[in-house]
This record gives structure tokens, sequence and C-alpha cells, in this order.
């Protein structure tokens, strides 16, 4: 996207994700089904970036131009999100054969009715159409914005980064996170500590990986070969840029572990949460026993996944994981 600001890091950054968002849309708009396209091509990464991004400058800058940019990339993929939500368990339930076909065709039905509601946005918030009116507005608004220079803006990140880390531990430390429920527990907290995952990735390379110094015993357990040989765990090229940002790879590696388990353990839940919906859309009656018997094999009670999510986060805090990211 052509912009004014091009010498600007933080410019720059958006720049990159903006060309994929344009990229993708682009593509989309000459196939039969536009939404579906997007969600198809994986716009969601672009747009998390973007988001990321917005989190960050909405900050730095105290611009609230940044929030109403992060407001307006959440939306489009908060949407894409509830489609990959029903075509996710859609896919799986398919292959399941405990599964009833009912509950398969509303799962598909509920896929269906995001897909048509993403379709509409795409064309209501101008997000498609061939003078880009959607993404020409993001550009302008980048372009008034006052960026600051690229010394100025790391000493700014690394701030920011540190407060994140801050108040993600206070809301632990004052049982804001009681795991009473996956949406508002397990869930939540993955989303938070994710972001932490996802700057690194957006930033493009200002963000590094340094190894340990001190290798306590208790890191060991987090550095899985899934984990060390994550694509996500590995950083942009900082392609020359000055005034790196470093991150301790042991801790790092650990909050990717944890971010990993709760995913898994969150699917677990959302995998109940599914099929009771599908159930009480039926007028059947719904139960934990009755669900856990369609689900099928491996399939964990809502107990038992809130019990390990508070076991392993517990264990997490207390090594005080978070606090060691950024070396002093």
């Amino acid at each position: 996207m052509a912009g004014t600001n091009t010498n600007s890091a933080g410019w720059q950054r958006f720049d990159f994700f903006l060309q994929q968002v344009q990229a993708i849309i682009a593509k989309a708009e000459t196939e039969t089904d536009p939404a579906l396209s997007v969600y198809q091509q994986g716009i969601r990464t672009p747009l998390f970036m973007l988001e990321a991004l917005c989190r960050i400058y909405m900050e730095v800058t105290g611009k609230k131009s940044f929030k109403k940019l992060r407001d307006l990339f959440k939306d489009f993929e908060d949407r894409l999100g509830a489609v990959d939500y029903y075509d996710g368990f859609g896919k799986e339930f398919s292959a399941k054969e405990n599964i009833p076909q009912a509950i398969k065709d509303y799962i598909k039905s509920k896929m269906n009715e995001k897909l048509a509601e993403l379709r509409t946005m795409l064309l209501d918030k101008g997000w498609a159409g061939s003078d880009n009116k959607r993404l020409r507005k993001i550009v302008s608004k980048l372009d008034n914005c006052s960026w600051p220079d690229n010394a100025k803006d790391a000493a700014a990140i690394k701030e920011f980064y540190r407060e994140n880390i801050a108040e993600i531990v206070k809301d632990i430390k004052g049982k804001k996170i009681n795991f009473d429920n996956v949406e508002q527990d397990v869930h939540e907290l993955r989303r938070e500590i994710r972001w932490l995952s996802i700057y690194p990735q957006a930033l493009r390379g200002l963000m590094q990986l340094r190894p340990s110094t001190d290798n306590p015993e208790y890191l060991k357990k987090y550095l899985t070969p899934e984990i060390l040989n994550s694509p996500f765990n590995k950083m942009p090229d900082p392609a020359g840029q000055k005034n790196i940002i470093y991150l301790d790879a042991g801790y790092f590696y650990a909050l990717s572990w944890l971010i990993a388990e709760l995913g898994k353990l969150k699917d677990n839940g959302l995998r109940i949460v599914a099929v009771n919906e599908a159930l009480s859309s039926l007028k059947e009656k719904a139960s934990e026993e009755k669900t856990l018997a369609l689900c099928g094999d491996g399939q964990m009670s809502t107990a038992d996944i809130l019990k390990k999510s508070k076991e392993i986060s517990d264990q997490f805090f207390a090594e005080k994981i978070l606090q060691h990211l950024i070396p002093e």
C-alpha cells in the first residue's frame, strides 16, 4: 500500500501486513465466494498481526485512531474466528461415527450462517470492492500519524512489552482468572499471554531470541521437540534493524509451551460447548455425561480441563517465567 511515511519502522510494519490483506482480498474477488476464499487463504494471520500492532501503537503514540483501527481488524478477525470455530468442529465431527447426523448438520448450518455474516461484512464495511475503499481509509489514517523515530520506537515498545507482562502477572496475583469456566478463564488467559508471542512476529524482527544464561532445571520440562521446532518460535529476520529487543529464549519457549497446552485444553472444552449447543438447538436435553459419550475416547470432562489448566498455569506463574522474558 502506498503511503507517505515509508521510512518509519512503524509504518513499514503495518504496510507489510496490509499488503498481505490486500492481495488476499484481491484474489478472493475473482472467486465465486469471496468470503470463503478470504477465510481459506488464511487472512486471519495478517489481521492478528495488524491488531497486535494497533495494541502496541495505541499505547506508544497515545493516538485514539489506533484503537479504532484495532476494533476494525478485531471485528474482521472475530468473524473469521466464528467461521473457523464451526468449520473446525464440522470437519472433526464428520469423521466421528458416534456423532449423530443431526448434530453434524447443525454445525454445518452454523458454519454457513457465520460465512454469510462474513460475506455481508466484507461489503458493508468496504473491505470488498475494486476501489479498495476500506484499505485506502486505513492508509490515510496511518499517513496522518506522527511516528516516533526508530530509537524511540524501540524503547517505547520494550516498555510496552514490560508493562503488558506486569499487567498479566498482576491479574494472576489478583485472581482475576479463577478457572471456573473454559471460555471466560482458560480461553481468556490464553488470549492474553498469546499476545506476548504474537508481538515479536508483528514487529518484523525488532524482537529476537537470545540464548538463556541461567538454564534452571525447571525450564527443561517446557523445552519439548514440538516447542523447539515450532515455526512460531522462529523470529523474523531483523534485516539490519538496530535497537533490537532481546527476549530470553528458554523463557520464551516456556511461554510457547503454556500457550500450546492451554490451546489443547481450550479446544477440549469448546468441543463440549459445541455439542451442547447443538443438542439444545435440536431440543434435546444436554448433559455432561451424554456429551462426553458422544465426543468419544480422549475427551476430558469440564472439571478435568479446568483442573489441569489451573495446575499448569499455577506452576508456570509460580516459576515467574514472564518476569524473565526480557533479560536485565
